[in-house]
């Protein structure tokens, strides 16, 4: 079942190995190396495109690798949310696969679920539980 392309693994090993604190620490020193050289370089203009380049090309880069990794993070939960609704007695099969819904879909199951909520909290003020299934 694990079919995962060759970018899959590379996204997600860079991801994981770039959030350590000893790759923070590394980043950290490389700018007060650059900080500390200015005065050797005499803040020239090619002093300050060095960082500027380097920072602009490694967050470039960087913006991909952690989307690619968030994108299958975020559908791994979604996948996973969906069974917890299908299998649950009671819950609603319409909800599978919500985010896939239009904006407009979607404010309707958000006003139906607003409208819920709201009961539940005026039942829960006079005492009443707020827990089980709201429909008859």
């Amino acid at each position: 079942m694990r079919n995962t392309t060759w970018y899959s693994r590379f996204a997600k090993s860079a991801a994981h190995f770039s959030g350590r604190p000893k790759v923070f620490i590394l980043a950290a020193g490389v700018i007060a190396a650059w900080i500390v050289s200015g005065p050797v370089f005499g803040f020239s203009d090619t002093w300050q495109l060095v960082i500027n380049t380097g920072t602009t090309i490694v967050t470039f880069l960087m913006v991909f690798l952690i989307q690619n990794t968030q994108n299958r993070d975020t559908e791994a939960i979604q996948i996973k949310l969906d069974e917890l609704i299908r299998a649950t007695q009671g819950a609603h099969n319409a909800l599978l696969d919500l985010e896939e819904l239009e904006e407009e879909n979607l404010d309707a199951f958000r006003t139906r679920y607003r409208a819920l909520a709201s009961a539940a909290r005026a039942e829960l003020s006079r005492g009443v539980q707020d827990t089980g299934t709201p429909e008859p």
